[in-house]
């Protein structure tokens, strides 16, 4: 019997060791993997050289080394993911195609990916969930096998303690380097502008933002958030105390020249004249996908009328307004895109009483109106949001409206130049009143009374004398009655 009950504890106890061994060892291996996601070679440079040499015949590292153009951004990037710049988190805000992401890609290339990470956004929690351990190398505990050993894992939980936990994780591991190396890891959500304006999206905004404002403080990882629409930017200044926002904008006239001349010569071993590289300049701005696209086509000219041309058709298709003829159930659509032709109209005129609208060394300037005063013009406060997530209006950093590019701008300015415009616009808001007071009328029927009946109306001051309000009172007045 004592044999048996020291094979058993014997037993138990070579169970229990191996189990806490495993544990142990679980645990350390979990941190090596997400050192080993800081080293460099990140996998995000990999696809994105060979994603950026297929479409534009150059490789990153090439185009970087070749500084087709340069950017003053670049070299405040290139700070910051190097760790030359610490306690701060940073918000980099612009819009679509500016070449955002082209910073980040550039500046990782310049260390090699050494202590950076970057994940893309979305708005589902559990695909964020799932790059995120992706960009991390963690797998949630999910690889866990301690059950074996009657050992409880981790319980299942919401995507959101998911992400709590692998922050922990990080940042234990950023104590370490932070011991034996002395920098901070930097941790890059690129895209945030995919984020939903919802509860859930707004709880992890709020996540990563006082990770990212804790970690600033103690300088150990250095968040980045890339955003295309204003609205991540107006969340975030809300509790927002170590963040700094880095505005990128379209390419200043010189700059965009040299770029455009320097992707021709790439491509087609041939030297544009001055001319050429103005008119296209002229037609698309300075907005780095359009001089990427028009740099790759053989006829730059009709390119870039394409360009033109498919941004008026995405406003149109976004925002068509259908007149007097406009049938009750497209209200809230009509609303929808009144409100952005009322705002491009705006813009339009404004561009007509400015002093210059176009700089010889700058470029273009395009009009602009502060937020508020844009919220006034369309009468809602809710709509410019929508209308800067697809891309029709850009609001900046500074409160600041305005067309979301040059060809956008071009694209305002032939609509409002149609004749009839301001008759089918004054037609198309007319509509909507009508509607709206259709809605808020209520029919009353008045039917025969028997014996010569009468209704009685009275009308007398609601709540009093003064109020400025009347009320009005009706009341049958019976008909004699025979005997």
């Amino acid at each position: 019997m004592f044999e048996n009950a020291a094979t058993t504890f014997a037993s138990l106890a070579i169970l229990g060791l191996a189990g806490y061994s495993y544990h142990r060892y679980y645990k350390r291996l979990v941190l090596m993997k997400i050192e080993g996601a800081f080293k460099p070679g990140d996998p995000v440079l990999e696809l994105a050289g060979a994603s950026h040499k297929e479409q534009h015949g150059v490789s990153e590292e090439e185009e970087h080394n070749n500084s087709l153009y340069s950017r003053d951004e670049q070299d405040i990037v290139n700070a910051i993911v190097s760790g030359e710049k610490l306690g701060h988190y940073y918000l980099i805000i612009g819009e679509k195609g500016s070449g955002k992401t082209n910073l980040l890609v550039r500046g990782m290339h310049r260390v090699a990916g050494e202590g950076i990470s970057m994940l893309e956004a979305h708005g589902d929690l559990e695909i964020f969930r799932i790059r995120l351990g992706k960009a991390l190398d963690f797998e949630y505990h999910e690889d866990y096998i301690g059950s074996l050993f009657s050992i409880r894992g981790p319980r299942d939980t919401t995507p959101l303690l998911d992400i709590e936990r692998a922050f922990n994780k990080l940042e234990k591991v950023a104590l370490r380097r932070r011991e034996t190396i002395g920098r901070p890891l930097v941790l890059i959500v690129n895209s945030c502008h995919l984020l939903r304006d919802n509860e859930d999206d707004q709880d992890l905004l709020e996540l990563i933002q006082q990770r990212a404002e804790q970690w600033a403080a103690s300088k150990l990882v250095t968040v980045i958030l890339n955003s295309d629409d204003y609205w991540v930017y107006e969340r975030l200044k809300l509790n927002a105390s170590r963040m700094e926002v880095i505005p990128v904008t379209d390419l200043p006239k010189d700059r965009a020249i040299a770029a455009l001349r320097g992707y021709r010569r790439t491509l087609y071993g041939e030297e544009p004249t001055r001319q050429e590289l103005e008119d296209v300049y002229d037609r698309v701005g300075g907005r780095l996908a359009f001089l990427h696209r028009a740099a790759n086509a053989a006829d730059m000219r009709r390119e870039c009328e394409h360009i033109c041309e498919t941004e008026k058709t995405w406003f149109l298709s976004q925002c068509t307004i259908l007149g007097m003829e406009a049938d009750d159930d497209t209200l809230d659509q009509q609303k929808y895109a009144s409100t952005a032709m009322v705002l491009a109209k705006a813009l339009v005129d404004k561009q007509q009483e400015m002093d210059r609208t176009y700089d010889p060394e700058r470029g273009h300037i395009l009009p602009e109106i502060p937020l508020h005063e844009a919220r006034q013009i369309m009468t809602r406060v809710d709509f410019i949001q929508k209308h800067d997530h697809v891309n029709i209006f850009t609001i900046d950093s500074r409160a600041m409206v305005r067309a979301d590019s040059v060809p956008m701008q071009r694209a305002f300015q032939e609509i409002c130049a149609q004749p009839g415009f301001d008759a089918h616009l004054e037609g198309t808001l007319q509509r909507i009143g009508d509607i709206e007071s259709l809605g808020r009328t209520r029919e009353l029927v008045a039917k025969d009374l028997w014996n010569q009946g009468k209704y009685k109306f009275t009308t007398m001051p609601a709540g009093g004398r003064g109020s400025g309000g009347t009320s009005t009172t009706v009341e049958v007045v019976p008909g004699e009655t025979e005997s």
